[in-house]
């Protein structure tokens, strides 16, 4: 997920993910008015000068330039920051490999290098893997609707941190809101409704064109895989390998791509707030079932545990620890659950030292990559302007606190968290001039696999389900574990069935299931195992990266509040 959201506070991004860019000439595209497709006049494929990074780097850096509308490819350009690792198997070498880290609003130039070791070794091996920045994002042609940082930190401190908790909360957010719209809509309202999700799909395809690749090879997380699946249902012939990991249900994302007024947000229709919650349960249950030396929160018993978090997130609302309200910690738990290892002894850490009356330590931010320009610019409204010109949310703002009390009912203090995370769309001055809502069937060059987590705090085990049902040709690998995206909470079987895929083609049997290497709680030794088709495997875990966050912060998928 994730999208995670906008990101309040802009902590570092540290979930990259990896797209493969195997794809060469665009397809006819769908009529515009059915699908936010159309034909288009044919735009040459960028020229990439790809240059050290910096001096002494792995990654090799270039800036793509692309159509600002593909249906003008003679008006305004805009640029595309790219990064390239090459394959480090010399000779062996198949072609290139796109990531696309999520969010939306990851910048793929930092969170790729951050996170490029936990590619499998053999995928590594045999492909370049690429990144970019997408429009409006991070390094590239940016959204952004400040003239300053201090001006920007002066907006982000209008608002609480987390979510609006009370009347007066509620009415500075709506307000802090509505300014937000008014000030990017100044700006640059042209490229508010260019940042669409098809738009970057068909800046994925140019990319696919300048590295010369005849067919796409595609690896996207979270936000990552409506992008896919919206890059496979334009140009289905340009598919050699997709990988879609911890999948946003198309039809909920679009509505049904229905005009009406919807009912639910985004998140809520994705069913985030459920998952959240439902992961909740099993880190309490979980933590419950150990020792307060594995899990510093523990009361003993999981039933015991769960009454303990209850008992301090009421007591924070009454009585904030420091500037950690009953909000902020709601926004930290849900993101801590991203990432298993270290993320769930980390967050037990910072709950005990709340229940305690102590404020946390923050957690360590990852070392910047070797690149130009390693904390770029990730305001809030970058992940605005795709989601909210994407997928449709009301547009009153005073309906927001009755879905937040009816998703409460359903989902605790995550479904406070997930309903707030779109309000920003309430006011958004923009809607994508070329939006794609289907169809999703169109029959793909070759499958794709898409892959699902059973416990994961933003995109539902039941999403990967419906994108596999929707996709004309796909097959669902099930990672029996927890925390958003089986890339970064590492299971060497599925590592496996991964790189077969990638390299020759080769789909897990239908039905299987892999498990997690390292389980929550539990001694750092990798296990892996497959249920059906395969037999186990085990390996050495894959770095470790920080947390994503949900749709109110613009990261992509990974940061130490999540992305």
């Amino acid at each position: 997920m994730h999208i995670s959201g906008l990101v309040a506070s802009r902590r570092s991004t540290a979930v990259a993910m990896a797209a493969v860019v195997t794809c060469s000439m665009a397809l006819a595209w769908p009529d515009i008015a059915a699908a936010g497709g159309g034909p288009t006049p044919s735009v040459p494929a960028p020229k990439l000068d790809w240059k050290p990074c910096v001096q002494g780097s792995p990654f090799d850096c270039a800036t793509a330039k692309v159509p600002l509308d593909y249906l003008d490819p003679g008006g305004r350009s805009i640029e595309l920051a790219v990064v390239k690792r090459k394959a480090t198997g010399p000779g062996r070498r198949i072609g290139t490999l796109f990531f696309n880290p999520g969010g939306p609003g990851g910048p793929g130039t930092v969170q790729m290098p951050q996170n490029y070791e936990s590619f499998p070794r053999k995928v590594r091996e045999r492909f370049d893997i690429v990144s970019w920045d997408p429009r409006g994002i991070g390094n590239s042609t940016a959204v952004n609707c400040f003239e300053s940082s201090q001006e920007a930190d002066a907006w982000a401190a209008s608002k609480a941190a987390g979510f609006p908790v009370g009347e007066r909360e509620r009415a500075a957010w709506i307000a802090a809101y509505k300014d937000l719209a008014r000030r990017c809509q100044q700006r640059d309202p042209e490229l508010l409704r260019h940042v669409s999700t098809a738009d970057t799909a068909r800046d994925l395809d140019q990319l696919r064109k300048a590295v010369g690749d005849p067919q796409l090879t595609y690896y996207g997380i979270s936000y990552g895989t409506i992008l896919g699946a919206t890059y496979a249902n334009l140009f289905p012939g340009k598919v050699r390998a997709m990988i879609l990991d911890s999948n946003w249900d198309p039809q909920a994302w679009t509505n049904h791509a229905s005009d009406d007024e919807p009912r639910l947000t985004s998140f809520q229709r994705l069913g985030s707030d459920r998952s959240a919650a439902a992961t909740l349960d099993r880190f309490l249950a979980l933590c419950g079932s150990t020792t307060t030396d594995r899990c510093a929160f523990s009361a003993g018993g999981p039933k015991a545990t769960r009454d303990k978090f209850d008992h301090l997130m009421r007591r924070l609302r009454e009585h904030p620890v420091g500037t950690w309200t009953y909000a902020r910690t709601v926004d930290d738990v849900v993101n801590s659950l991203y990432i298993v290892h270290p993320g769930w002894t980390n967050l037990a850490g910072r709950l005990q030292d709340l229940w305690r009356g102590r404020v946390p330590e923050p957690s360590p931010l990852p070392p910047p990559p070797p690149v130009p320009n390693p904390n770029p610019y990730l305001g809030e409204e970058q992940g605005a302007a795709v989601i909210c010109g994407d997928s449709p949310n009301p547009r009153d703002p005073g309906v927001y606190h009755a879905l937040e009390e009816a998703s409460a009912t359903r989902a605790g203090d995550a479904g406070r968290f997930w309903t707030w995370a779109v309000e920003a769309c309430a006011t958004w001055p923009a809607v994508a001039a070329n939006r794609y809502r289907g169809p999703w069937n169109k029959p793909t060059a070759h499958p794709v696999l898409v892959v699902g987590t059973t416990y994961d705090p933003s995109t539902p085990y039941s999403g990967s389900q419906a994108m596999a049902k929707e996709l004309a040709n796909a097959r669902l690998l099930t990672n029996n574990g927890y925390g958003h995206t089986a890339l970064l909470n590492p299971s060497s079987c599925i590592g496996a069935h991964e790189s077969r895929y990638l390299i020759d083609g080769t789909l897990p049997p239908p039905g299987t299931t892999c498990r997690q290497d390292t389980p929550p709680f539990s001694t750092p030794k990798p296990h892996g195992g497959v249920a059906t088709g395969g037999g186990g495997m085990a390996g050495t875990p894959v770095i470790r990266s920080s947390p994503p966050s949900r749709v109110r912060q613009i990261r992509a998928v990974s940061t130490p509040s999540g992305a």
